[in-house]
């Protein structure tokens, strides 16, 4: 298939002295797969905002938590973009454990992850895993995508995933336009499950070493107003917009952390 071709390519595309947010992510989650420059920029935050290792960390079991649910709700087709390095309890490990005949489709810009991406095609019999190298910020691509097509059918219901990837859509990037291309190609009865990083619990001087550390401003948190401007057109699932360390987090054990120590905001939402 087409990833035995792209392999090489995609290691000769990985530029090891530019930090990437997916193998920032996988350091802070303590996986093995980046480099010394991710390290640098993943402690250079970490020193600024401490609680960001913990928001990573929340982060990911709230997308755990997430894709259980819409599994549970019935829903068998996933579109998970922004996929990330594989770790444990991916996206099709959650799902196939309620329906091995899930399929799931992945989507990612870093060419490390493309490197890893054996793991994440490693089905439950019976279910199909795709993964396709393209950018959240190009909706189009990725929905006429034949591996997409040949993997989804787009008339059912999907779990759309958008799970720490939008706050590297900046404003002028017009995220409200990607989100609206990704949703609308989808069946009535989808859902989309979204997580935001913000700044808006973080005192001053945080946030001024931060947007030190953002030069570029790729990186663009919101507030939890404008996150939920993002989602008005959907149906949010109870209990709405709120910390993904709270989001059906009841049967979690021990104490849960505060919404200001994770700064991220979580989402699931019916499309109807």
């Amino acid at each position: 298939m087409a990833l035995m071709d792209t392999t090489d390519d995609a290691l000769a595309r990985i530029d090891t002295t530019v930090a990437h947010p997916a193998r920032r992510y996988n350091y802070w989650l303590g996986g093995k797969d980046h480099f010394a420059a991710d390290r640098a920029s993943g402690d250079a935050i970490a020193a600024a905002m401490p609680g960001v290792k913990l928001m990573a960390l929340e982060n990911r079991a709230f997308m755990g938590r997430a894709v259980r649910y819409l599994a549970e709700q019935g829903i068998r087709q996933f579109l998970d973009i922004g996929t990330g390095i594989p770790a444990p309890n991916n996206t099709h490990e959650v799902a196939q454990d309620v329906d091995p005949s899930t399929r799931v489709v992945y989507v990612d810009n870093d060419p490390i992850v493309l490197t890893h991406a054996r793991a994440l095609l490693t089905s439950a019999p019976g279910g199909t895993n795709a993964y396709i190298d393209a950018d959240v910020r190009e909706p189009a691509s990725i929905l006429s995508h034949p591996d997409l097509t040949a993997t989804l059918d787009l008339s059912e219901p999907v779990g759309l995933l958008l799970v720490a990837v939008l706050h590297f859509v900046r404003e002028d990037e017009h995220p409200q336009e990607i989100i609206d291309a990704l949703t609308d190609a989808l069946a009535p009865g989808s859902f989309v499950v979204a997580s935001h990083a913000t700044w808006e619990y973080l005192p001053e001087e945080t946030i001024a070493k931060l947007t030190a550390n953002n030069p570029d401003g790729r990186f663009q948190p919101r507030t939890g107003t404008r996150f939920a401007e993002l989602l008005s057109k959907f149906d949010l699932v109870e209990p709405g917009i709120t910390s993904v360390a709270y989001w059906h987090a009841d049967d979690v054990p021990g104490p849960r952390p505060s919404a200001e120590d994770v700064a991220c905001y979580g989402a699931v939402a019916r499309i109807s």
